[in-house]
C-alpha cells in the first residue's frame, strides 16, 4: 500500500553487478570473457553445461495481488493479477537461478561487463524477477509506471540501498562489491514486489526460462559443483565434469516443501 512516508526515501545506495553466460572459444589467457566480459587473466573455455528444471507435484497457487489503489498498474493487465513466485508450464520451472558455485581454477579472476544489467518495474512488478550481475557490473534500475516506486536492496554481504522513484522514466544506477546468492530486492510501497539478484565474481550462471531450460558457456575444463536456486523451493546441486569443448547435462528437479 502507498505510504506517504516512502515520498521522503532518500537516494542512498551502493552495490551491483552482473554478467550473463555466453563466452568466446577460446582457453587463451587474456581473450574476452563470457557476456562481454572485457578481459580476464584467466584461460577462458569452450566448454558447456546444459540442463533443465523441472517442477514434479502439485503446483502451489500464486498469490493474488490487489493493485486497486494503483489503478496506472491495474490498468496493464487483463485479469486479475498474481505475484509471479511459481512459474511452471507443462512440468518445467521458470526463474531459476543456476550458477557455477564450485570448481573454478585458483586464482581466477573476471572483468565486469561494460554493459548494465536493466532491472524495469513496469505494472508493479519487477522484470525480471530472476536474475545475475557480476560484482562491480552497473545495474540500472528503471521505472516504466506513473506511480511511487521506491526500491529497497536487503543484502546480508553487500551494502544496502534504499532508491526512491517518483515517476516514470527514472534511473538509478548502482554496483554491488561482493559475492552474494541471492540479494532480495523490494518495494516500500508495494508489499508484493519482489526480485533476486545473484551477484558473483565469475560470469558462470543462468536463469531458467519459461521452457526449464538454461545453458552456462565459455567454461574451462573441470569439475564443477552447479547449483540451482529457487526463491520458495529451496537450493539443488549437482556435480558436472565437461573436458576441452564438451557439453554436458544437468538436470534439476523441485517439488512442493512438505
Amino acid at each position: 500500500m502507498r505510504s506517504s512516508s516512502i515520498l521522503c526515501a532518500v537516494v542512498f545506495a551502493v552495490a551491483c553487478g552482473g554478467g550473463q553466460e555466453k563466452a568466446p572459444s577460446t582457453n587463451a589467457a587474456n581473450e574476452p570473457g563470457p557476456a562481454g566480459a572485457s578481459k580476464t587473466n584467466t584461460p577462458q573455455g569452450n566448454s558447456k553445461v546444459t540442463g533443465r528444471v523441472s517442477f514434479t507435484g502439485t503446483v502451489p497457487a500464486n498469490p493474488a495481488i490487489d493493485m486497486s489503489e494503483e489503478a496506472a498498474c491495474k490498468a496493464k493487465y487483463t485479469s486479475g493479477p498474481t505475484d509471479p513466485e511459481y512459474l511452471v508450464k507443462d512440468g518445467k520451472l521458470a526463474n531459476v537461478f543456476v550458477y557455477v558455485k564450485s570448481g573454478l581454477p585458483a586464482g581466477s579472476t573476471y572483468a565486469p561487463p561494460e554493459a548494465a544489467v536493466k532491472l524495469d518495474q513496469n505494472g508493479c512488478l519487477y522484470h525480471p524477477r530472476v536474475f545475475g550481475v557480476m560484482v562491480g557490473q552497473k545495474l540500472e534500475i528503471d521505472n516504466s509506471d506513473p506511480v511511487l516506486h521506491n526500491i529497497k536492496a536487503v543484502p546480508t554481504h553487500n551494502r544496502g540501498f534504499n532508491v526512491s522513484q517518483p515517476g516514470a522514466g527514472m534511473k538509478t544506477t548502482r554496483t554491488f562489491s561482493t559475492e552474494e546468492v541471492m540479494v532480495p530486492l523490494q518495494c516500500n510501497v508495494h508489499s508484493w514486489m519482489h526480485a533476486y539478484v545473484g551477484v558473483l565474481s565469475h560470469p558462470y550462471f543462468a536463469v531458467s526460462g519459461e521452457d526449464g531450460t538454461f545453458t552456462i558457456d565459455g567454461l574451462p575444463p573441470g569439475t564443477y559443483t552447479v547449483e540451482a536456486w529457487h526463491e520458495k523451493l529451496g537450493t539443488k546441486t549437482a556435480t558436472v565434469t565437461v573436458g576441452t569443448g564438451e557439453t554436458k547435462t544437468a538436470d534439476f528437479t523441485f517439488a512442493p516443501k512438505a
